[in-house]
């Protein structure tokens, strides 16, 4: 039986007609890999842009959120599990095209003058770029932003094809180990070029969200090697420092102490400008 490989991540998943790869979103359709979960969606609301999180991009405004099913990472932390580890049978979801939900964002627009665009969160939006891609270019063309919130382990052929698009992003980098995102199912060097060429797109501003999960990534050994990196990209890059909670997974270990998470902070302000804690 041929085998068709999707060329969307890392994971580089060989899929048999009909297989669904491991994000649960892509699939063998006819022998070619399609986003079967294109224009399915999980969760619309409207949130504060400061949610995303961005600190430092039209603050004060709203944005519609939407989010689909799956995701390629598989964190034991996730706190969106319920949709990013679940397929097409294991959650509701309702189809909305591009250009339904494009009116949708108009219409809230309408209503409130602070409502800005389009998010695209909650899971992984880009185990479906093709419809990340083709809303935001419909949402730019009725005067619409879209932000991208994503954990960026996506090949660089993807982010060629949506970055034109985005307005503003927040990557998820969730350790500057190589082997922590092995055993996420992710690759650090992809995530690393994701925020390369999102900082390297004048139109985009660009900010990162590290999660500091006890016995993962909370060390400030980790926290310098990272910022100093993200000061090497662009000094002006935004760094949320966040609070775990526990989750899914990983309930076998308390919350990060707030105070640890301001120490982590303050080591990544000895390399970045912009450094914001969150969830404490």
């Amino acid at each position: 039986m041929s085998r068709v490989r999707c060329s969307t991540c890392p994971r580089g998943c060989l899929l048999a007609s009909g297989d669904v790869g491991a994000c649960r979103a892509r699939s063998n359709r006819n022998d070619c890999v399609v986003p079967s979960g294109y224009g399915r969606l999980t969760a619309l609301a409207i949130d504060p842009i400061e949610k995303k999180p961005l600190a430092r991009w039209r603050p004060g405004s709203t944005i519609l959120s939407v989010g689909g099913y799956g995701c390629n990472l598989h964190c034991a932390w996730c706190q969106n599990h319920g949709i990013s580890q679940a397929g097409e049978h294991e959650v509701t979801w309702r189809e909305v095209m591009p250009e339904e939900l494009v009116s949708l964002a108009q219409r809230a627009r309408q209503e409130d003058s602070r409502m800005v665009g389009i998010a695209y969160t909650y899971n992984e939006p880009l185990v479906c770029w093709e419809y990340v891609r083709d809303t935001s270019v419909l949402a730019h063309e009725r005067g619409l932003s879209n932000v991208l919130v994503s954990a960026g382990c996506v090949s660089e052929q993807v982010i060629a094809e949506v970055v034109p698009h985005i307005d503003a992003a927040n990557i998820d980098l969730k350790s500057f180990r190589a082997d922590t995102y092995r055993r996420l199912g992710g690759d650090l060097p992809t995530v690393l070029n994701t925020i390369q060429m999102l900082c390297d797109t004048p139109t985009c501003h660009v900010e990162v969200t590290t999660l500091v999960v006890p016995g993962v990534n909370d060390t400030k050994d980790e926290i310098r090697e990272l910022s100093a990196w993200l000061a090497q990209v662009d000094t002006n890059v935004v760094l949320h420092v966040t609070r775990f909670h526990p989750s899914w997974r990983m309930r076998d270990r308390g919350p990060t102490p707030v105070s640890e998470v301001y120490a982590l902070a303050e080591t990544a302000r000895e390399y970045l400008q912009y450094v914001y804690t969150g969830n404490c």
